[in-house]
């Protein structure tokens, strides 16, 4: 293969693989407009719900591991395309589900599917940055936010107006139309390390973890702002629920934005330099946020935090799965596995923990969380890295 074609085929794989970070985002934003009729139509509580809900992310970190132990053998590209060849009729089956235990098996699978198609694609986009030698990881997540903002934004629509399965099913035609699309695109990795071929077993290098760890303190911000941004605006500072709104919407607003300018910040900079101003910006945006007494500065200051956030972590995932001797997709599944704990289980912690000592604190707290990040940012220079060629 030259030089010429092998680029030609990474660029194609760079667009194949945005296309199943959009298709995983359509799927996850299109389950928020159908949890009002899954409450009614179960006849479930709420308590119910949130339990239900939970078992969607424990079904997410459950199948993460597997996802990078199956990668380990096989390349992200064949995991990436299995995961997204079922994960597809992940709505699909929640959205039928008649009873509660139904309901149970189907959270958990949908939540794994997704949770093992996230793994595998985003170790597939470091494999693109590998061969076009150039980052793509966060415009890559930028489809991502791209494909929830569709799912969440046109779902409500189609439910009330078509039912809840209707929209299952034209989320389920347009996920597969896409999968067809990009199937043939996915390009492979380098052959998986021999050894790790023959038994499931965690990394044994320190520095995966820390990386991982600077996920998971990036990541736990992320969802804070998501769940109880809008409730300490209410509750603490006295804002209108339409103003208290707007926190989450403008946080996602700068992080979608700045995703797609990421990669070419980092490509001129550096995945180091780029993280140290990320991380700072991201910690003095939270912190203006929980000591603030005005809401319009915090709601500011939440969209100022999110301009840094929305880099950090697709940073920490390219490091992750760029690690020295590691297969890239073993790194990632620890990073992953990490970082989303913090998004899917971290904000429960946080309702607790603000019910004592009040979201202020918390959000101080999470200040502080950023700062680490920055004083470990150093680990990240492994998402710098030199081309690789075509097999």
């Amino acid at each position: 293969m030259t030089a010429a074609s092998s680029l030609q085929n990474a660029a194609r794989g760079r667009w194949a693989v945005a296309a199943m970070f959009f298709i995983n985002g359509l799927l996850t934003g299109s389950w928020a407009p159908q949890i009002p009729v899954f409450l009614t139509r179960l006849d479930i509580s709420k308590a119910t719900l949130g339990l239900l809900i939970l078992l969607f992310g424990l079904g997410a970190l459950t199948f993460m591991p597997l996802s990078g132990y199956l990668m380990s053998r096989y390349g992200s590209r064949a995991v990436v395309r299995g995961f997204a060849s079922v994960c597809v009729f992940g709505l699909l089956l929640v959205a039928l589900a008649p009873s509660v235990p139904v309901a149970v098996v189907a959270m958990f699978l949908f939540g794994g599917l997704i949770g093992g198609m996230d793994v595998a694609m985003n170790a597939n986009a470091v494999t693109v940055e590998r061969r076009l030698s150039r980052a793509v990881m966060s415009s890559s997540h930028a489809f991502w936010s791209l494909g929830g903002f569709a799912g969440g934004g046109a779902g409500g629509l189609i439910i009330q107006h078509y039912g809840h399965v209707t929209h299952a099913i034209i989320v389920t035609i347009v996920a597969i139309v896409l999968l067809a699309i990009a199937w043939r695109y996915l390009i492979t990795d380098r052959k998986p390390v021999a050894q790790e071929h023959h038994k499931f077993t965690l990394p044994k290098t320190a520095t995966v973890y820390l990386v991982g760890l600077m996920a998971l303190m990036s990541m736990i911000p992320e969802g804070a702002v998501l769940d109880w941004a809008a409730l300490y605006l209410q509750q603490e500072l006295g804002a209108e629920l339409a103003a208290a709104g707007l926190a989450y919407a403008f946080f996602s607003g700068t992080m979608a934005l700045m995703r797609f300018a990421g990669d070419g910040v980092r490509n001129h900079f550096g995945a180091v330099t780029t993280l140290r101003f990320s991380s700072l910006i991201a910690a003095s945006g939270m912190l203006v946020a929980a000591l603030s007494p005005w809401p319009w500065l915090v709601i500011a200051a939440f969209a100022f935090s999110g301009l840094g956030i929305a880099n950090m972590v697709p940073i920490a995932f390219s490091a992750g799965g760029n690690q020295p001797g590691m297969a890239s997709g073993t790194g990632m599944s620890v990073v992953t596995t990490m970082g989303y704990s913090g998004i899917l289980l971290a904000p429960s912690l946080i309702g607790f923990a603000a019910e004592h000592i009040g979201f202020s604190t918390v959000f101080v707290v999470l200040s502080g969380f950023l700062v680490i990040v920055f004083l470990m940012s150093s680990l990240a220079h492994t998402a710098d890295f030199a081309a690789q060629p075509a097999e």
